[in-house]
């Protein structure tokens, strides 16, 4: 099948359905030519004036009741945002669900699914390792009251208890790009809500609700924005689960400012050229890595995508130490090239042995490849490879 063929998503007007690119340059736009413009407008306010105190309890109450969006007139920026509604709407369309709710970070997006669920008494959470090592933290930690059972995807069916509110996975996961058949998950997972971080993957290399995922989660922050410069977060669901969602945002504030929503909404129309082209730099970055007997294992998903990561048989912070193009960094997804040691940073916050047992060696390396040119990523990282050699 061809790419318009699989990656679609639903659109208005006369064609019942555009292709993924079309709908990530007009989705959250689809209106901006009636309004007279081209480029989405930003709307900074934090309040919004109305002379209807009685329209404005209403719809206060409706959305206490269930989180129903208020209509109209924006009422205060916790409630809601025009800017940040756009991305929403685009990301939506994108990972083919009915609603996104974003937030400041992706952290606080996990955050508060996590509060929808132990608002209703289910507080016990199944997760599968690896996940972002702030992920792993925050349930481990039982910071929100939650208790984690930490299983294999072929145990999640057995993990299952009547307070379980939630399952939890990351395809390719972080850092070592394991993948997981999430259609399978979500059939072990019964009436327990699946969130799948698709964070590395993207609605261009998969879309987890036509797996059966409740739920999808983006640290937007790395490849929704692109360009390393916006902290977001973002959740695709269902419209009743993004009322509750909408409800905790509002109560907690963590809400995603609107200049990272612009910007945000910016980067999705970009989304499909940078993933492909950073995944064919990566792709043949993993090819010469295997080849090369500096390289004791290499790791890179059957999906494809732009992370690569490899485990050097030297000492990996020399490696680090050694780059120069390439940028040592946390975090991923940015138009430039980005390597770092998550044993030291990313992953830090796990427990060494629970890092170890999930394959998150100390030798490890995670590098998230950008836009630069293939030969030039590879004689950095040739050089850097060769001083740990010589270290």
């Amino acid at each position: 099948m061809d790419d318009d063929t699989v990656r679609r998503a639903p659109a208005t007007g006369p064609r019942a359905y555009r292709a993924l690119a079309t709908e990530a340059v007009h989705a959250g736009r689809d209106d901006l030519a009636g309004l007279g413009l081209h480029a989405p407008p930003i709307d900074l306010s934090t309040t919004y004036p109305s002379y209807d105190s009685r329209g404005e309890a209403a719809r206060i109450d409706a959305f206490a009741a269930d989180g129903t969006e208020p209509s109209g007139t924006p009422v205060y920026g916790r409630l809601g945002n025009p800017t940040v509604a756009r991305f929403e709407t685009a990301l939506a369309r994108l990972e083919g669900t009915e609603s996104a709710v974003a937030f400041a970070s992706g952290m606080a997006a996990l955050t508060a699914v996590l509060l929808v669920r132990n608002s209703v008494g289910l507080r016990h959470v199944v997760a599968v390792r690896p996940l972002y090592g702030c992920s792993d933290h925050l349930l481990s930690a039982g910071l929100l009251g939650s208790e984690v059972t930490w299983t294999d995807p072929a145990g999640i069916a057995d993990a299952l208890r009547p307070d379980t509110g939630l399952v939890l996975v990351e395809s390719p996961a972080n850092p070592t790009l394991a993948e997981i058949d999430l259609r399978a998950v979500a059939h072990d997972c019964g009436s327990v809500p699946l969130l799948a971080d698709n964070t590395f993957a993207t609605p261009v290399l998969q879309r987890p609700a036509e797996s059966g995922a409740r739920l999808v989660l983006h640290s937007a922050t790395k490849y929704l924005g692109g360009h390393g410069d916006v902290l977001g977060g973002v959740v695709a669901c269902d419209e009743e689960f993004g009322r509750r969602l909408r409800q905790v945002r509002f109560a907690t504030g963590g809400v995603l400012h609107p200049l990272a929503g612009y910007l945000l909404l910016r980067g999705l129309a970009t989304l499909p050229v940078r993933v492909r082209a950073a995944s064919a730099t990566a792709a043949e970055l993993a090819r010469r890595l295997a080849a090369d007997p500096r390289i004791a294992r290499v790791h890179y998903p059957r999906l494809g995508g732009a992370m690569v990561a490899f485990e050097v048989r030297d000492d990996p912070h020399e490696v680090i130490a050694g780059v120069r193009l390439i940028t040592p960094a946390v975090s991923l997804g940015s138009v430039d090239t980005l390597i770092q040691h998550p044993a030291s940073i990313s992953h830090r916050i796990v427990a060494a042995d629970d890092r170890r047992s999930c394959g998150v060696s100390d030798r490890l390396l995670r590098l998230s490849v950008g836009l630069e040119d293939v030969d030039d990523l590879w004689h950095d990282l040739d050089h850097a490879l060769d001083g740990a050699r010589g270290a």
